[in-house]
């Protein structure tokens, strides 16, 4: 999660009555997706979203459901004024994406079910209660950090250190749990693969690129982009230093690898979204929880780009597939 800037009131005031949905239909569900920021990777969640409601009857087109749809565009108050007036007006279910829209969520309401989506687990976003339990109204598909192994033991199978050893940089925000945890996980891997790691904070994608060429003057033979709010936000900022120094970038994000980045094993972002969208499917045929429960996500992918891995003169492995 990033430190955003304060919004002024007046504008809020503003922004919250252009907000207002549309007419309700009588008899038709209305859905309240809620985006934290403005994002390309990350827009892909609500596609997936859409088109598995699509698939179950649940169509704009054909009037069988309302989507509305609000995007924070990164600011902590705006989020929760959208996700107030969507619980204000009763929305039959909310659709969350990313750690800081699911979060703002549960924190305001126990009672409409919560599909959320790429986002970390309970206990990550620490929102369990004191018996460790996860809230009742959470649902969709969430991630887990045992991935993040596979992804980065990619770097020292690939890449040939400068020095005696592989040096690997990072930046993360450390007010996103989901990001410090990464990072603690990966310089725990990395000690046990004898890698250096050079991790930088940063607090908001306006500082990515002087903090970026920080860790570049350090001598890093790979940049690792872990899963974090502000580099998602500031990835071509990124890359293009990178770039530019002619340092690689790994990621355990598919989506980054169509951005840019060399490889990555990881969630594909759009059929993250699609399988929460089908658990909210199932919801809305039925209006009950009945046999539903937040799902650890389904799909990961082994995915390069081919122009970087070029770039770089690396060769990926066979179990790799090409992004378009």
């Amino acid at each position: 999660m990033k430190f955003f800037k304060y919004i002024p009131a007046a504008f809020l005031l503003v922004l919250m009555v252009s907000c207002k949905p549309k007419p309700r239909a009588v008899d038709v569900p209305v859905v309240g997706f809620v985006d934290a920021f403005e994002d390309a990777t990350i827009s892909q969640a609500r596609i997936g979203f859409i088109d598995a409601l699509k698939k179950n009857g649940f169509s704009e087109e054909k009037k069988t459901v309302q989507i509305e749809y609000r995007n924070a565009q990164g600011n902590i108050p705006t989020l929760t004024q959208i996700v107030n007036y969507f619980i204000s007006e009763k929305v039959d279910l909310l659709a969350t994406c990313t750690t800081l829209a699911t979060v703002t969520a549960l924190q305001n309401t126990k009672t409409i079910p919560d599909f959320a989506m790429v986002s970390p687990v309970p206990e990550r976003m620490k929102v369990l209660d004191a018996s460790g339990k996860a809230p009742a109204n959470l649902f969709g598909a969430l991630e887990e950090l045992n991935y993040i192994d596979t992804s980065f033991s990619i770097i020292p199978k690939l890449i040939k250190p400068k020095g005696a050893k592989l040096v690997v940089g990072m930046i993360y925000n450390q007010a996103e749990p989901q990001s410090a945890d990464a990072v603690d996980r990966i310089k725990s891997l990395a000690a046990s693969q004898n890698v250096t790691i050079v991790a930088l904070p940063v607090n908001t994608s306006a500082d990515a690129q002087l903090v970026t060429q920080s860790l570049l003057s350090k001598n890093i033979d790979a940049f690792f982009a872990n899963p974090d709010n502000t580099v998602f936000a500031s990835f071509e900022t990124i890359l293009k230093s990178c770039n530019e120094k002619n340092v690689p970038i790994f990621t355990s994000e598919a989506g980054l690898v169509q951005r840019g980045a060399v490889a990555a094993f990881g969630a594909d972002i759009y059929q993250w979204g699609y399988q929460a969208g089908e658990q909210a499917a199932q919801y809305l045929k039925t209006h009950k929880t009945n046999g539903l429960k937040w799902e650890m996500v389904k799909v990961r992918k082994r995915v390069y780009n081919a122009a970087a891995a070029k770039k770089y003169n690396i060769t990926i492995p066979s179990n790799f597939e090409a992004v378009k």
